[in-house]
């Protein structure tokens, strides 16, 4: 009997998770004037602050679950460091690595739109951007004015939840109806000790195992049990069918024991072809499980026949006993050799939030106690206006002029004393001011 051996166990599985993700926030911008001796007049020095890390999801060959995600939710890369005097740029924060494993689909938790389809070991995709720095008061110097004290804080990086969808990654998928004996097949072909019991539904989480012969391996993935319905959801469907898209080739496990193993095998192909047309194109090996059993092993030769007429190659086997195993394996490996391998299509590497088509455009609220302002520029603007700096608060007053935004909060009623809220940020109108 050929060595049969293997590795890689998954004793808890997670496949589907929700994470928030921020880029850094950028260094804020220095205020500073050159200071030496015998330059008594030396002009602004103040340097940018430096831009923030971006968060990065790359895929680790060495994970096979979304397990490490179960434990910390939120994601945060470093902010960049504050500018300094003689035009000294802060540095930049280091970026944020997340590991994934491979076959990992990356969604907008908040639209649902598809950001990635991550399967290829060192593939990343950028899901936030670091916040840009700060500019010093070396940067607004004019003619003018050549003594600015002004500067700006660092923009906030870009923040949102992901929904992480993992689908496996395996070459052999075994798919059939609960108490097949598929968690059986794949303990003793791998290493992989999925949890068996004699009762429907043992399975409720996929396990993958490495299957090795004559120095050769495949991975073999144990999809859990698929009943009528599934495709539309029923027992956790639409979660376990997914996991047996990616496999190339498929062994169609079938109860030997059961009261009619024919009717069991349309029915896993019904529910197969209805959730999706790919999966009922996929080669499949047919195997009788539990010929071990008399009754199952009187079935086998009309069995058989049947399923050749159909088209299928068939094969019995016992799992539990190992009868006919090593052939199964053997008769797997020739059937990937004569597979083509699927090429998984590489992530582009997306715009995390695409601008609106109008930075400048913004809308005005009337609130219980106040105004609301909201806008994409504006809201930027106050984020990075330097409120201790008188300069800088009433450069944030031409940025409102500039954008209409005065004139359109006068138009809708505000008076004297109203609170006006721009993101986070709550001012004061006084028309006197704004003048």
């Amino acid at each position: 009997m050929p060595d049969i051996a293997g590795k890689g166990d998954v004793s808890v599985f997670l496949d589907e998770v929700k994470i928030f993700v921020q880029g850094g926030r950028g260094g804020d911008g220095c205020v500073s004037f050159r200071r030496e001796k015998f330059v008594p007049f030396g002009g602004p020095d103040g340097g940018k602050g430096g831009k923030g890390g971006d968060v990065y999801l790359e895929v680790d060959p060495n994970l096979n679950t979304l397990l490490h995600f179960k434990n910390r939710i939120h994601w945060k890369a470093p902010r960049g460091q504050h500018g300094r005097g003689k035009n000294q740029t802060g540095a930049q924060g280091e970026d944020l690595i997340i590991p994934v494993p491979p076959g990992t689909v990356v969604y907008d938790a908040e639209t649902g739109a598809l950001l990635g389809d991550l399967t290829r070991p060192g593939q990343r995709l950028l899901v936030a951007r670091g916040g840009r720095g700060g500019r010093g008061n070396a940067s607004f110097a004019t003619p003018t004015n050549q003594a600015p004290r002004i500067a700006e804080k660092g923009e906030p990086g870009e923040e949102r939840w992901l929904r992480l969808e993992l689908k496996l990654i395996a070459d052999v998928g075994i798919v059939g109806k609960p108490n097949a004996g598929k968690s059986t097949l794949l303990s003793v072909v791998s290493a992989a000790r999925p949890k068996i019991a004699d009762y429907p539904f043992t399975t409720l989480e996929p396990h993958l195992g490495v299957v090795q012969m004559d120095h050769r391996t495949f991975v073999m993935a144990d999809i859990p049990g698929l009943i009528e319905g599934a495709h539309a959801g029923a027992g956790l469907g639409h979660q376990f069918l997914r996991h047996v898209e990616r496999t190339r080739l498929l062994v169609h496990l079938i109860d030997g024991t059961s009261d009619d193993p024919l009717r069991d095998f349309e029915q896993i192909n019904r529910e197969l072809a209805l959730f999706s047309e790919k999966l009922a194109a996929k080669p499949q090996l047919v195997v009788l499980n539990k010929i071990d059993v008399p009754e199952a092993r009187a079935k086998w030769p009309a069995l058989r026949s049947a399923w050749e007429a159909r088209g299928y190659r068939a094969m019995a086997i016992s799992a539990a006993t190992r009868e006919n195993v090593p052939e199964l394996v053997r008769t797997l490996f020739a059937m990937l050799d004569e597979l083509p391998r699927e090429e998984m299509e590489p992530a582009e590497e997306m715009p995390v939030f695409g601008l609106p088509a109008d930075e400048k455009r913004f809308e005005i609220e009337r609130e219980e106690d106040g105004w609301r302002v909201r806008g994409t520029a504006i809201e930027r603007a106050a984020v990075m206006t330097r409120w201790d700096l008188h300069e800088s608060v009433m450069r944030f007053q031409r940025i409102l002029d500039a954008l209409g935004i005065s004139q359109a909060l006068r138009e809708a009623g505000v008076q004297d004393g109203d609170i006006v809220r721009i993101g986070d940020v709550e001012l004061e109108w006084q028309e006197e001011w704004q003048e």
